[in-house]
C-alpha cells in the first residue's frame, strides 16, 4: 500500500474493487494500489453492499454482472451513502442501455472490458466536464443497430414481447438477436 497517494486521488484515497472474477480484481487491487488508492475487494453484491455501509469509498469499479446480482444495485447503495463517490461500471457486456442505465444511477463512468488500470485511473480521475476523445474505430451499422434493440428492450424492463411490439418485430426474431453476441 502507497502511503502517500497521488495529488490528483485527493485526500481520500479508498477505493472499492467489485467483481466475480477473483483474478481479475486481485490483479487490478495491486495495480491500484501501487498506483497510490487504498483498496478493498468484494467478489458479489453482498459483500459490496456490507463493504460500502461499513465504509463508503470515496471511488469504486464495480462489475455490472456478478453472479448473486446486479452491480447497478451496489451503485445505488454506494451512491446514497456518499455522493461524492466516483463510480466506475465496468463489464463484459458492453451495451449503450446498460452504460445510459448506470450514469443515471449514478455512476461517473462506464468501461468495457478488457479494461485495464490505467483505463480505470483515466475514468475515476477524468474531469466531469470533459468528453473523452473520439473514437478510433466508430461502431459499424450493424452494431448500432444492436445498441438500438439493446436499449429499446432496457426501457421495456426487459420484456421481450413489449421490446417487439414497439420494435415492430417478431418476438421470436427478437430473442434471436439478443441471444447472439453482439457484433464487432
Amino acid at each position: 500500500m502507497s502511503e502517500d497517494p497521488s495529488p490528483r486521488i485527493g485526500a481520500d484515497p479508498s477505493l472499492l474493487l467489485v467483481d466475480d472474477d477473483e483474478v481479475f480484481v486481485t490483479r487490478l487491487a495491486r495495480a491500484m494500489e501501487r498506483r497510490g488508492f487504498r483498496t478493498r475487494v468484494a467478489t458479489s453484491v453482498a459483500a459490496a453492499r456490507d463493504e460500502v455501509a461499513l465504509a463508503p469509498p470515496a471511488y469504486a469499479v464495480i462489475d455490472l454482472r456478478l453472479e448473486d446480482g446486479n452491480g447497478l444495485d451496489v451503485v445505488d447503495v454506494l451512491r446514497a451513502l456518499r455522493a461524492d463517490a466516483r463510480i466506475v461500471v465496468l463489464t463484459g457486456y458492453g451495451a449503450i442501455a446498460t452504460a445510459v442505465a448506470a450514469v443515471k444511477m449514478g455512476a461517473t463512468d462506464y468501461l468495457s472490458k478488457p479494461a485495464d488500470a490505467d483505463d480505470v485511473m483515466r475514468a475515476l480521475l477524468a474531469d466531469p466536464g470533459m468528453l473523452p476523445p473520439p473514437p478510433e474505430n466508430p461502431m459499424s451499422a450493424d452494431r448500432v443497430r444492436w445498441e438500438h434493440i439493446q436499449r429499446v428492450y432496457e426501457q421495456c424492463d426487459r420484456n421481450v414481447s413489449e421490446t417487439a411490439r414497439r420494435l415492430h418485430m417478431h418476438r421470436r426474431t427478437l430473442q434471436r438477436i439478443l441471444a447472439k453476441r453482439s457484433p464487432k
